[in-house]
This record gives structure tokens, C-alpha cells and sequence, in this order.
């Protein structure tokens, strides 16, 4: 596959446009301004910014037009189709349905915005004549038709125009925002799924080898029995394995196939174009999450400075920045908007407009005429409360969101830290491939050092062991796909390729 909708590991996977945020926890107005957006004053003294920023991204939000190239289905029949982890993420990026469907929104957002930009210039015009016209002395008038011509145009006298502009702006930025935290959900999807396909293929590796083994084993005992050196027992005990794991070998094989399914259609490809993953769990390095590696991340590929590495304040400035926080951010600033829109309401337009008439008598008008509603029992203070409880609404849902990200930031590092060390612990005793042990212990029964259940024995304490192994593999790859969905830090940012894969390489 060559993708031609490289993103580097889909930079930062969305990282989402998180630039120009501070970890100072409370989404300070230099990121505000950086995300074209403006701080949050008061709830009584709102200003809202109507100049729309598109969010600096490497994922851009027009990609529903990029297509990565997949091998054809008869080319596919013929070869596996390897793929690996950045390979999946921008496969998924480009070519997921719902992001395709979210990214429409943008356009719609746009038109809103340049409908809401048109002021409501429309004047109309009235037009009266009367040519027959009956004199009170009798006669039809001094042959003169009566006539008059009126041109109005509605004047807004309280700005509404501009608070209208705000809002639309900042529902533009709410949906970009959205479309980044969409892409974003999507990375961590596709890492979930392709951590547990990767997962699958080793367990079902590990079981492959068991049934061979045993396999193996059992021709060796038929052989010696018939020798007369074994037993029939011993004949029927592994003939018994051998089946049992064998099965439990075609159980794991399926469930790595519906793994497969699963990953294809995340990326939406084909079901029946065969994939082979390249990459296994154990060619991977996993960095620490401590705070003096993420602020790195975050001023080198987030474009993000902290100025504390304090582990409190940089969380807080990750949940700050991330994009489903910046989307609730940016409705913030549409109901607060909405509210200024709503107060300007209260202030009636103005008609006005010139004015032509000719009786007839001859006699010629000139002038203007206006006129205005007077806001007696309707003076929408209503609507004005409305849109100020909605506006506080916004508030408490931003604020208790940032709140909630935070806490999801926090739980999913510490879940990854518990996770990379308990994988450090035990990776030095699994460093050798089961295959090599397996043979090993095969070597000393046929060398008659131990009997076949001591065979048994040894390799199935061996096998719970890579098993155990490959689980804690599994949770340590699963709690890096949250750590991403939970803070927006790139998977690159805690997944390196070990120095000894990439020279096999």
C-alpha cells in the first residue's frame, strides 16, 4: 500500500489543531486567539470574535477528497496485502465513512457563515395611483392622476448584523473542532483495533506452535511405542492434547480473522482482500508518559510550551486543548452570541425611507417617511432570558467537559504507567521465543532426560507464561490508544520501534 495521504503518522493524529494552548489549565486567551476564538471574559461581558481561523492542522479538514491507493480485488486474491500501524491510521483517516460524512459539515458551516455576513439590504418600494377620482362639486377633478411612490428599507440599530457574523463564526469553529476530535476518536479507534488484531495473531501464534508441538510430540511417542518404549497411556494422552489444542488453535485463528474484519471495516476496505499485519507487540519500545515527556511532545509537536512540568498543570493543559473541549468552547461563544443577538432584538428596526407624491390638484411631495414598532407587551426580554440561560447552559457544559477531560487524561496515563511498568518487569523473562523452548524440552525427552509428563507439565507452565505475557502486552497497547483519545498525544509520541527491528528492516 502507498498511501497518498501521508500525515506522519497522521501528525499527531489529529493533534489536533491543538495549537497555541498554555498549560495553565483554565484555556487562557492566548490559545484562544491562536484557535480563532476569543477568551471567556464574563457570562455579562461577552466578546466574541467573528474572524474565522481554520485550526492549524496536518490533517486536513478537506481530506474526504484524498484517496489512498489499495490494491485491486484480483490483485489482492493473488498476495497479502501487509499493513502496518501508520499505514492503518491514515487508511482510516482518508477513507472511513463517517469521517467522510462529518467533514461535509464544514461546507454547510461555511454557506451559514456567508448567509449570516449578507446584510439584509432589500428595500421595497409602493407604488399608488388614482385616475379616476370624483370632485365633491361634481366632475372628475382637475384631469391631474393622483399618485405616489414610497421607497422603505429596514435599518437594524443595534449591531445585529455583527452578532449574527459571531455566531456563525463560532459555529465554524465548532464544527472544525468536531471534525478534528472525530479524527482524532478515529486514530484511537483504529489503534484499539489494530493492537487487538496484533494481539490475536500472537495468541494464535502461540497455540499454532502448541498443536505442532504436540504434534510432533505424538509422532515421536508412536514411534517409541511401537519400539516398545513408551506406553499406551502416554500414546493417548498426548493424542488427546493434540486434538484439544488443535482446536484451540482453529478457535484462535478465527477469532483473528474477525479481529481482521474488524480493522477492515474501520478503514473501510474491501472483506475480502486479504491483510497480513507486518508488526508484532514485542518490536515495539513504549516511552514513559511521566510530564517531562509529554511537555516535550507538546512543544515540539503541538506547537504547545509549557512552562511548568509540573504533572498537574500539564494535564490540565492537555484536557484544555483537546479538540471536543475546544468544539464546547467555541458553543460557548455561539450562545453567548445568541444572547447579544437577543438583546440587540429588544431595540425595534427603524423603516425609513423617501417619498414621492402628486395629488390632484397638481401639488408635488417630497419627503421621507419611517416608522418603528413600539415594543409594548413584547419588548423581548423573554427571548433575552431564553437565550441567557443558554448561555449559562453552554458554560457549566464547557467547563464541566474540561473538568471530565481531565480526569480521563489522568486515569489513562496512570493506566498506561501502571501497564509499561508491569511490562518492564517482565519482558526480561520472556525475551526467549517459545518456538526455541519448545524444542528444548523436545531434545531432552528424546534424550530420555525427562518423561512426557514432565513434558506437559513444563509447557504448560510456559505457555501461561507467554500467555500472561501477551495479555499484559495487550493492556499496555490498549492503554496507549486511550492515553491518545484522552489527551491527543500522537501514538509515535509513546511507540518506537526498537533498535534491533528497525536494523531487520
Amino acid at each position: 500500500m502507498r498511501p497518498l495521504y501521508r500525515t506522519s503518522l497522521t501528525a499527531a493524529m489529529v493533534m489536533l489543531g491543538l495549537v497555541g494552548c498554555r498549560s495553565n489549565g483554565a484555556f487562557q486567551q492566548s490559545q484562544a486567539r491562536s484557535a480563532g476564538l476569543q477568551p471567556l471574559t464574563s457570562i455579562n461581558q461577552p466578546t466574541v470574535q467573528a474572524t474565522i481561523a481554520k485550526p492549524v492542522s496536518a490533517i486536513q479538514l478537506a481530506s474526504a477528497e484524498v484517496v489512498v491507493e489499495m490494491p485491486s480485488a484480483s490483485t489482492a486474491d493473488n498476495n497479502k496485502q501487509s499493513l502496518t500501524l501508520t499505514q492503518a491510521i491514515e487508511t482510516g483517516l482518508s477513507q472511513n465513512p463517517d469521517l467522510i460524512t462529518q467533514r461535509q459539515t464544514e461546507r454547510v458551516s461555511e454557506a451559514a457563515l456567508g448567509v449570516a455576513e449578507t446584510y439584509p439590504f432589500n428595500p421595497w418600494v409602493q407604488v399608488q395611483a388614482t385616475p379616476y377620482q370624483n370632485s365633491p362639486a361634481g366632475g372628475s377633478g382637475g384631469g391631474t392622476t393622483a399618485h405616489y411612490v414610497l421607497m422603505m428599507q429596514q435599518i437594524q440599530l443595534a449591531h445585529q448584523q455583527q452578532h449574527r457574523e459571531e455566531g456563525a463564526s463560532a459555529a465554524l469553529n465548532s464544527t472544525r473542532w468536531n471534525i478534528l476530535n472525530a479524527q482524532l476518536q478515529n486514530v484511537a479507534q483504529t489503534e484499539r483495533l489494530y493492537f487487538t488484531a496484533l494481539y490475536q495473531k500472537g495468541v494464535r501464534d502461540l497455540a499454532q506452535a502448541n498443536a505442532d508441538n504436540n504434534e510432533h510430540l505424538l509422532t515421536i511417542l508412536e514411534r517409541q511405542l511401537k519400539a516398545g518404549q513408551a506406553t499406551a497411556a502416554d500414546v493417548s494422552i498426548v493424542r488427546l492434547d493434540v486434538r484439544s489444542t488443535r482446536q484451540q488453535a482453529q478457535l484462535l485463528e478465527a477469532n483473528y480473522q474477525t479481529a481482521l474484519l474488524d480493522l477492515k471495516r474501520q478503514l473501510n476496505l474491501p472483506m475480502s482482500q486479504p491483510l497480513e499485519l507486518t508488526e508484532d507487540l514485542t518490536h515495539w519500545n513504549w516511552q514513559a508518559a511521566d510530564p517531562t515527556h509529554l511537555a516535550s511532545v507538546m512543544s515540539a509537536d503541538l506547537a504547545m510550551r509549557s512552562e511548568s512540568t509540573d504533572p498537574n498543570e500539564v494535564v490540565a493543559s492537555l484536557a484544555a486543548c483537546r479538540p471536543d473541549v475546544l468544539a464546547a468552547r467555541a458553543n460557548l461563544d455561539a450562545a453567548r452570541a445568541n444572547c447579544h443577538l437577543a438583546n440587540a432584538a429588544r431595540t425595534p428596526d427603524l423603516q425609513i425611507g423617501p417619498y414621492y407624491q402628486r395629488n390632484d390638484s397638481g401639488v408635488t411631495f417630497v419627503g421621507f417617511r419611517a416608522q418603528m414598532d413600539l415594543p409594548i407587551l413584547n419588548n423581548g426580554t423573554p427571548l433575552l432570558k431564553q437565550r441567557s440561560q443558554e448561555l449559562l447552559q453552554q458554560t457549566v457544559a464547557w467547563q464541566q467537559l474540561q473538568t471530565r477531560a481531565e480526569l480521563d487524561a489522568r486515569a489513562a496515563i496512570d493506566r498506561y504507567e501502571r501497564a509499561r511498568r508491569l511490562i518492564a518487569d517482565t519482558a526480561a523473562n520472556n525475551g526467549t521465543a517459545l518456538p526455541i523452548e519448545l524444542q528444548r524440552l523436545e531434545a531432552q525427552f528424546q534424550a530420555g532426560e525427562v518423561d512426557v509428563l514432565r513434558i506437559f507439565q513444563a509447557r504448560t507452565s510456559l505457555i501461561q507464561s507467554r500467555r500472561a505475557y501477551l495479555d499484559t502486552l495487550n493492556e499496555l497497547a490498549q492503554s496507549a490508544a486511550a492515553v491518545t483519545a484522552a489527551t491527543g498525544v500522537p501514538p509515535q509520541a509513546l511507540i518506537t520501534h526498537s533498535p534491533s527491528i528497525l536494523q531487520r528492516r
